[in-house]
């Protein structure tokens, strides 16, 4: 392989680091980011600085603000007794895209794949178990991809939830394997209404 200048090659491995992104597309990056004009790459540089930051996860709910609290765990009209529990704070975005629920989150920070190694305490269940424990909660979404580890997590979780609290899963209509993150706002919309017990 072609050996290059320290800075270019420091850049490459950083751009390789980001999910599907490989070195041959790193350093296509690192080419176009030459060509930009220097202020440009100060924005950016400053951006990536300030995410790093200013940016820090909700103690509640566990998405990602820039205030102490989240937007959703800080508005007090919304409802108390529903909570919906989503893999990553991007899922967040798409479901309040809807418009059409009002109650709070709660994120995992993945799903079930013990192959993986991703087991129960490698995710934030522990935490929700202690929500719905401190009351005020009857229900409980389970607004899951999807997928064989979503399925997998899904029942584990109902298992876990139900003797507790009324457990919810999105209607079917997601395609299987699909991810929430593509979901289009109408489809996404449909589910939650029509979403049942487990």
């Amino acid at each position: 392989m072609r050996k290059f200048p320290e800075p270019i090659t420091n850049l490459v491995a950083a751009f390789s680091r980001l999910p599907g992104v490989g070195p041959k597309t790193a350093l296509r990056y690192v080419y176009y980011m030459l060509k930009q004009p220097k202020a440009d790459l100060h924005v950016m540089a400053r951006a990536l600085l300030e995410l790093g930051e200013k940016i820090q996860t909700c103690p509640t709910c566990f998405t990602y603000t820039e205030k102490p609290l989240c937007e959703q765990c800080a508005d007090s009209r919304r409802d108390k007794a529903v909570l919906c529990v989503v893999e990553e704070p991007r899922d967040i975005s798409t479901i309040e895209a809807t418009g059409f629920y009002r109650g709070f989150y709660h994120v995992l920070g993945g799903t079930l794949s013990p192959i993986e190694g991703i087991t129960p305490d490698a995710l934030r269940i522990r935490e929700l178990v202690g929500r719905i424990q401190a009351g005020g909660v009857s229900e409980v979404i389970l607004a899951l991809s999807p997928t064989t580890q979503g399925e997998t997590t899904i029942l584990y979780l109902t298992k876990l939830l139900s003797p507790h609290v009324q457990v919810t899963r999105l209607a079917r209509g997601l395609p299987m394997g699909a991810t929430l993150e593509f979901a289009d706002e109408v489809t996404l919309g449909d589910a939650l209404r029509g979403r049942r017990k487990l």
